[in-house]
């Protein structure tokens, strides 16, 4: 038995190779911008948490990261696309890279719903979590209008979108929900 792999099988392994470089560049991008929040915010990895994300085969463009980010401004669920070289058009709910129609608002508020849900079920109390959209790469972002629901912003205006929102929570609360999130279970 042979266990050379077959062109189609080694094309399809280096793809997904390829998807997971960019989405771990992509994501440690982003997380290496919010240094400048401070020390009251806390951000909590996708793969820390109960709430892990796939990511779909079938995108052409790849790579999603995502991380929680919790301090005095709320918290917001993170998702990470890396646009790459291309320019992107934001236009409500719609998002387009390189002419190719992607559904990043939709799974942004899914991952959300996902982390507010599984958050207030731990504390036992509400918690509103804020869906972001953050692009990486070089290509030029233009707006449409945002969509509703889901703040859309690039990895260098991310901690400034961050903090935007003023102080809604204490510094303690915010440690306590951080926590929560890192053991949350899948």
């Amino acid at each position: 038995m042979s266990t050379r792999l077959s062109p189609a099988e080694w094309v399809r392994r280096r793809r997904a190779d390829f998807v997971d470089k960019r989405l771990e560049v992509a994501g440690a991008r982003a997380f290496g911008r919010l240094d400048s929040l401070g020390e009251s915010w806390h951000i909590v990895d996708w793969s820390e948490t109960g709430l892990s994300r796939r990511h779909d085969e079938s995108d052409p463009l790849g790579a999603r990261a995502g991380f929680l980010a919790v301090g005095p401004g709320g918290v917001y669920a993170v998702t990470v696309a890396d646009q790459g070289l291309f320019r992107v058009h934001v236009a409500g709910d719609m998002v387009q890279i390189n002419g190719r129609r992607v559904a990043y608002v939709a799974e942004a508020r899914r991952a959300a719903s996902r982390a507010a849900a599984a958050l207030s079920e731990v504390a036992g109390a509400k918690v509103s979590v804020v869906a972001v959209l953050a692009f990486t790469g070089v290509g030029a972002v233009s707006t449409h209008g945002v969509p509703p629901s889901c703040l859309v912003a690039t990895d260098r205006e991310l901690d400034k979108l961050l903090t935007s929102g003023g102080h809604r929570i204490s510094a303690d609360t915010a440690a306590r929900l951080a926590k929560i999130a890192r053991d949350c279970a899948p």
